[in-house]
C-alpha cells in the first residue's frame, strides 16, 4: 500500500509541476487556464489519495476523499466560468489559434 501511495504522490508532483510549467508558458488565458487546472485537478487528486490511502481507515482520510471530489467539481467549474468570462468580454486568442464562431440558429 505504501507503494502505491508512493507512486500516486510522484505521479501527482508531477502533474504540479508540468500545470506549473505550462502556466508559465502557454499564451493566452485560455490555454493557461486548461493547464491550471490540469494541475489541480489532477496533481491535488493524486496527491490527496495517496495520503489518504496511506493514513488507512481514519476520519482524515475520509475528508481527504472529499476534498478530492470537491475539487474535481470545483476545478472543472471554475475553469469553464474563466474561459467563458474572457470569450464574452472578446479577450483575443494567440495568433494561428482554432477559432470556433457560433452562426445561431436551430440545428436539430
Amino acid at each position: 500500500m505504501a507503494m502505491i501511495a508512493m507512486i500516486l504522490m510522484v505521479i501527482g508532483v508531477f502533474f504540479f509541476a508540468m500545470g506549473t510549467l505550462g502556466l508559465w508558458r502557454f499564451p493566452d488565458v485560455y490555454s493557461r487556464a486548461h493547464a491550471s487546472t490540469k494541475c489541480d485537478t489532477l496533481g491535488g487528486g493524486l496527491i490527496l489519495l495517496a495520503l489518504a490511502l496511506k493514513m488507512g481507515f481514519t476520519p482524515a482520510a475520509f475528508k481527504f476523499i472529499v476534498i478530492v471530489l470537491l475539487l474535481w467539481i470545483t476545478n472543472a467549474t471554475a475553469a469553464h466560468t474563466i474561459g467563458r468570462s474572457a470569450y464574452k468580454n472578446k479577450y483575443p486568442m494567440r495568433e494561428g489559434s482554432f477559432t470556433w464562431k457560433y452562426q445561431g440558429g436551430d440545428e436539430q
